[in-house]
Formats: structure tokens, sequence, C-alpha cells
């Protein structure tokens, strides 16, 4: 066997060319401590808060403690598989997550990847779970309406884009319903919607996908969900994720449409890791910054000027009270962060009104700003109304003799409240909501029955819909209601052909004159 001195020369010269002499510095640890979600770790004396950190198994950590001695790290995965003695590294990276296009119709988990069963979601966009909030001067006020297919909310407590509106009431009262209602009703308009389910079981994320996916609503959502069976951090950090993935959009010039459901979970988890963790329990023993934690989350929901693209992200949080109790930290604190509530009645709930909206605890602080100008209109007495009728009712209960002017004012309160009531998953055009309420306000539903109503307004949108489109037309393209007598007349010639039900007692009247 020759050697050849040119091939090993050769050999050489190609070995040399590829040499580099950088050298690879990584920082690393040792665990100290590892159980319920969190672990710590010694020698990270560089870590920056917020840092992923990377251990032995491949599972992933999230630096959200910083002390003296070691660095607190809650774990974003299955941490039996790590134990004391494990080596943990830097990564040099924030707490980051995918987003873009490529996400719209799928479900993912906090971390961005996909839990739906469709395959990886393939981009190269990541944007951190944690981002400053835009500034006082990179955002314009609220003026366009975000509309939510629901009456009482559109004519009551009207959500702006850019908006922070609270959706807070008791277990099983409808918050929910709400919230995919209104995702249900954006089909169209120009909205990208993501829904964070927040400690929801899988059979209940896996229902309001489906609920979605049936009303073709999911070609425009992204879904990200945190199991209650996932560690704390993940329900945590849920929320997050969520914000990131609808600035990218909102950066970009859109609009973004965002439902945490619901932030109660969340601050749960977050007082969990804080107090495993040890850090000094406050108020009901949540941790002192259960304030900021909601904050810097809400927040990030704005209306962008111009010169940012003016894109904008409305955020509809959910809280669950209990007994009606809004007064609880939890509560109390969210309130005072968002731009009003529409807050939910347990007992109207279950007495058949829903959506089980209170008038009279309710409030948008945008207001008129977020309605078009036709539904200002026809919606101004509507709160006066609604709340004269709950105050004189109580008194209607005990069947004295009451006055013309408050049977009539009785008699207005119950048709409003009738008028209001809407099935799920029923949303109603905003042209239609619209003549509905003209049609209330200007007393043409005065003369029929309270179990007329419902069918009367379902006939009258029928009879529009055939003989006058070109009145829903104008009302959506304009935002006015048409000029002159043309939705009287319509109402009017509808009127003449109505047929209101016939109670027992005209019955009676008319079998007795036949014979």
């Amino acid at each position: 066997m020759s050697i050849k001195a040119e091939e090993i020369s050769a050999l050489i010269k190609q070995q040399l060319e590829n040499y580099t002499d950088e050298l690879s510095v990584e920082e690393t640890g040792t665990v100290t401590y590892v159980g319920d979600g969190i672990a710590r770790a010694h020698g990270l004396d560089n870590a920056l808060q917020g840092e992923l950190l990377l251990f032995d198994n491949g599972v992933y950590g999230m630096v959200q403690n910083l002390e003296a001695s070691d660095v607190g790290i809650v774990i974003l995965g299955d941490f039996t598989g790590i134990t004391e003695g494990d080596t943990v590294k830097r990564t040099g990276r924030i707490m980051e997550v995918p987003v873009g296009d490529q996400l719209i119709g799928r479900v993912v988990n906090s971390l961005g990847q996909a839990i739906d069963g469709k395959g990886d979601i393939k981009t190269d966009k990541t944007r951190p779970i944690e981002h400053k909030a835009p500034g006082v001067m990179e955002r314009q006020g609220v003026s366009e309406p975000l509309q939510t297919g629901i009456k009482a909310i559109d004519a009551l407590v009207p959500i702006g884009r850019g908006q922070r509106e609270l959706i807070i009431g008791d277990r099983k009262t409808g918050k929910s319903s709400i919230a995919i209602d209104t995702i249900i009703n954006q089909k169209g308009q120009n909205m990208i919607c993501i829904y964070v389910a927040i400690g929801q079981k899988d059979s209940t994320v896996r229902s309001q996908v489906s609920t979605l996916e049936k009303f073709g609503a999911m070609d425009y959502t992204i879904v990200v969900s945190a199991g209650p069976s996932e560690p704390a951090p993940l329900l945590y950090i849920a929320p997050y994720a969520g914000a990131a993935m609808g600035e990218e959009f909102m950066m970009n010039g859109k609009h973004v449409l965002i439902v945490y459901d619901d932030l109660t979970k969340q601050a749960d988890a977050y007082r969990e890791l804080s107090l495993i963790l040890r850090r000094p329990p406050g108020r009901e023993a949540y941790p002192g910054d259960i304030f900021y934690t909601h904050s810097r989350l809400l927040e990030r929901a704005a209306k962008l000027n111009d010169e940012l693209g003016a894109g904008s992200m409305t955020a509809l949080p959910v809280i669950e009270t209990k007994a009606g109790d809004v007064s609880a930290y939890i509560p109390t604190n969210v309130i005072s962060i968002t731009d009003g509530q529409i807050f939910l009645n347990s007992d109207s709930f279950y007495s058949g009104i829903r959506p089980a909206i209170d008038a009279g605890t309710s409030v948008s602080r945008v207001g008129g700003d977020a309605q078009i100008k036709a539904m200002k209109k026809v919606a101004g007495t509507l709160r006066l109304d609604l709340s004269a009728y709950r105050e004189l009712e109580s008194f209607a209960q005990f069947g004295s003799d009451l006055d013309a002017a408050t049977k009539a004012r009785l008699d207005r309160g119950a048709r409003t409240v009738e008028v209001l009531k809407q099935g799920l998953h029923e949303s109603v055009p905003v042209a239609k909501e619209v003549i509905i309420l003209y049609a209330l306000t200007h007393r043409h539903l005065d003369k029929l029955e309270v179990s007329d109503v419902l069918r009367y307004q379902n006939e009258l949108f029928a009879f529009m819909d055939t003989s006058y489109k070109a009145i829903e037309d104008e009302i959506t393209k304009t935002g006015n209601l048409p000029e002159g007598d043309a939705l009287d007349d319509a109402l009017a010639e509808f009127d003449k052909t109505f047929q209101p039900t016939k109670h027992n007692a005209e019955a009676d009247d008319d079998d007795s004159a036949e014979n």
C-alpha cells in the first residue's frame, strides 16, 4: 500500500480551511430543587428575567425569580424527568412564541405548538410573549365600532376597536357564549380573532372549536388552549402568548379581537407559582404584583395611530365572580384596568332573559364613540326605559292598582326586555338591530302582546329582506338612518300584514260571534 504525500497534503489543507478558532461558551447551572412545576438552579449568575433555559431532558424553563444565591425557574412542560443535580443552561433568548398567518385556523398550546393534529406550524417569525404596551402618543382614540351581533351589547354597552371590555359574571351565566358569538359575528368584518382558553376543560375547548368551525369562524381565528391538566406556568403565560400573536397582526395594520377566557384561572395559576417560589403573599394570598400581571397584559390592547398603520387589538377579558360579588380582589382589579364591563346577572339568566346583561351595572366608558349614528339615535332611551322598568317592577308585584303612566312604563320595559333577548349563536347584523330598535322606540310594538314580540321581530326581518333590502344596505353602508319617512313607511306597511296571536279571551269572543 503506497502513501501519496499529495493526498495527505490536500486533506490537511481542507481540514485547516474549515478550522475556526471561535470558542463556544455556555453558561450552565445546577438544579438544586424541582417540584410542582418549578425548579431552582445555582450558578446562573447572568440569567435575565423571562429568559428561556434548557434542561438536560430537552424541556424548557423560564426565569421567574432572580435571587442572591439561585434562580427560580418555572418549567414549561413535564417536570417529572428533571432531577436535582441536572444541568440547566442559558439560551440567551427571551420567552417567545411563533406568530404569523400560518397560525390562523389552528389550535395551539401556550408555547405556540400545534395541538389539533394537523401537523406542525411552519413559520419563521417569533415574538417575545412580554412586550411593552404602546405609549400614549402611539395610540389614537377609540372611534370605530366592533359589532358583536348581540343587540343588548351593541345598543347599551358598545365596544370599539382597540377597547378593553370586561365580561364578568357568575359561573354558567353565558360569559363564554357572548365571547364566541362576538367572534362568529366578525365574519367578513376584516378582523382576526384569538380565543385564549385558560383552564378550560379539553372537552369544552373542543366544543367551542366545533362551534367556530360550524359557522366558518375558524377561517380567521386562532385558539390558544392551556387546559387544567397543564402545569401552572403554561396557564400563566397563555394570555401573554395570545397577546404576542395578536400584536404581530396589529403592528401590520390589521384589526384583532382577543378573548381571555378567563383571567380568574390565570390569576390562580400565578398565585400557585408565586407561593411555591416563596414570594410574599398579599390579599387573598395573591402576590403583590397581581395587579401588574393583568395591567401589563390588558394595556397591550390599543388602537394605533395612523403613522404606525392604524391597526388595533380589542380585548375581551373574562372574569368569574362568586355569588355576584364584584368587590372581590381580582374583579375590582380588572374592572379598574378595563374600559367598561358587561355584567351578567345569574337571576336574569335563570329567569330566561338571555343574554343576561344587567343594564344597570354594565357600562362602556367609550360609549357613543363606538356606535354608528343610526344606533345612537335609536338606543338613546333604552337604558332609561330598562332602569324605570326594573324600579317599578317590584311595586307591580304587589298587585295594587297602577295608574296609566306607570302601566305604560311597565309595558314599554317588558317589550324592551323581550326585544333584547337573543338565542345562542343567533348574531344579528347591525342594520337589523337598528330596525327592530327603531320599531321599539317609535311605539310600533306597544299594541302587541309581549309573547308576540320575537315573532314580530323575525317576520319583520324577513319582510325587510324581501321588500326593503335597500334600507338595510343604506344603514350598513352609511351608518345613518335613511332620510325622510322611508323606514316609517316600511314599518307601517308591515304592521298592516302582521297577524297578532289570538289569545283565549279573544278566541272565545270570536267563537260566540260565529255561533
